[in-house]
């Protein structure tokens, strides 16, 4: 177990209880508490809804196969926050790199926790 004062590794959140690797080998990680509700996310991916009640988004499921891909990387491409850095992370899960946004370029994990 992870000591309190260690910081989270993005690359683990959500898989004690995932699907899986071979039939949901996709995850999203998503930094709700940076989300200012444009909704961008919503306008271009079925598994993204805007509350109107708090106005911030919320995926249908954070983990998804192939056919599920292009609309979640869509989604997270859309995302306006943290100044076009975005706030929902597309991570391939068989090698824990991160497909969209990638700021950088190099797969590494764009979460600043």
């Amino acid at each position: 177990m992870a000591d309190a004062d260690e910081p989270v590794d993005p690359g683990t959140v959500g898989e004690q209880d995932a699907p899986p690797v071979e039939e949901k080998p996709y995850k999203i990680i998503f930094e709700a508490n940076k989300c200012f509700g444009a909704g961008k996310c919503a306008e271009v991916s079925a598994n993204w809804s805007l509350s109107l009640d708090t106005g911030i988004a919320k995926p249908e499921t954070y983990f998804f196969g192939e056919e599920e891909l292009d609309h979640n990387v869509a989604a997270a491409e859309a995302c306006p926050a943290k100044k076009d850095r975005g706030v929902i992370h597309v991570v391939d899960r068989r090698t824990d790199e991160e497909i969209a946004p990638d700021p950088n370029g190099d797969g590494t994990l764009s979460v600043d926790w």
